[in-house]
C-alpha cells in the first residue's frame, strides 16, 4: 500500500496508520481513498477481528489537507452516500470493532475519523476538537451525528459550536477518550484492548455490537425485538453452548477473563 497509509497485521488485529507527518497527518484525496480501501480490506478479511487506526510520529490526524485543494488533491465531496466520504472511510458500515489510538491532535476531520471508531484510546495530552470551526469548514464526515449520539447532545454542541480543544480527564468524561495512557503509549494501549476484544467469542460480540448500533433507527419495542432476534441467532449457532460448557468445566471463575 502507498507510503501515506500503512496496513500492518498482528494476528487477528490490523493497524492502519496515516503517515503524512509533514502535515500532521492531514488527509488529502489520495490518502482518503487509501484509508477507505484499508478499512474495506479489514472488513472483508475473516482472519481479522479488530482494526486499530492511528497516525505516525505523534499525531493522530489534523483533518482534511486544505492546502491540497489548491493543487488538485482536494478531498472528494459527494452527496451520494454510497460513495466514500471526504476523509475516506466515514460512510463504511463495519461489522467488527474498530479502535482509534490517539496521540497529539485529533481535530476537524481527524476528530471525525476518531469518532468513526467504536472506541478511542488516547494519550492524556491528546487534543480533540472541531478546529475547522475557525475556517468555516463544515463537519461532513459524520461529526455532528456521531458526536451527538456518542457523547450526548450537550457535550457535542459544546465541541461543535465552540471549536475548543479537549484533552485528558475532560475528554474521558465526555466519552471522547474511553481509555487514557501516558504520552507515547496510546498505540500500545489500543493494541492491548484490541487483542482482548479479539479473544472473545466473536459471533456474540459482533451481534451485541450490531444491536447497539441498529437501535438508533428503531422504536424501543422494535429495538428490543431486534436484540432478541440477533441474540437467538448467536444461541442457535452453538457459540453460547460452547461458552457455557467452558464455564461449567471451571473456566472464568471469580470474574477471571
Amino acid at each position: 500500500m502507498s507510503e501515506t497509509v500503512h496496513f500492518d497485521v498482528d494476528g487477528p488485529v490490523c493497524v492502519i496508520t496515516i503517515d503524512r507527518p509533514e502535515v500532521r497527518n492531514a488527509v488529502d484525496r489520495p490518502t482518503a481513498l487509501l484509508l477507505a480501501d484499508a478499512f474495506r480490506r479489514f472488513e472483508v478479511d475473516d482472519d481479522l477481528a479488530v482494526a486499530v487506526l492511528t497516525g505516525a510520529e505523534g499525531t493522530f490526524c489534523a483533518g482534511a489537507d486544505l492546502k491540497g485543494v489548491s493543487d488538485g488533491r482536494g478531498n472528494r465531496i459527494e452527496d451520494d452516500m454510497s460513495v466514500d466520504g471526504p476523509m475516506g472511510p466515514s460512510r463504511i458500515k463495519f461489522s467488527k470493532p474498530t479502535i482509534a489510538a490517539v496521540e497529539g491532535f485529533a481535530v476537524a476531520g481527524g476528530l471525525e475519523l476518531a469518532m468513526l471508531c467504536d472506541l478511542r484510546v488516547a494519550a492524556d495530552n491528546a487534543v480533540f476538537g472541531v478546529f475547522c470551526r475557525r475556517w468555516g469548514v463544515p463537519l461532513i464526515d459524520g461529526g455532528t451525528v456521531r458526536l451527538s449520539r456518542m457523547l450526548g447532545h450537550s457535550h457535542a454542541l459544546d465541541l461543535i459550536l465552540s471549536g475548543r480543544g479537549v484533552s485528558g480527564d475532560e475528554a474521558r468524561t465526555m466519552g471522547l477518550a474511553n481509555r487514557l495512557t501516558p504520552p507515547g503509549d496510546a498505540l500500545a494501549g489500543a493494541l492491548e484492548l484490541a487483542r482482548k476484544l479479539a479473544s472473545f467469542p466473536q459471533r456474540c460480540m459482533r451481534s451485541d455490537r450490531q444491536s447497539s448500533y441498529e437501535q438508533w433507527d428503531l422504536s424501543m419495542a422494535e429495538a428490543m425485538a431486534n436484540e432478541t432476534q440477533l441474540g437467538l441467532s448467536v444461541i442457535k449457532s452453538g457459540e453460547t453452548l460452547a461458552g457455557a460448557t467452558r464455564f461449567a468445566d471451571g473456566e472464568g471463575r471469580h470474574g477471571q477473563f
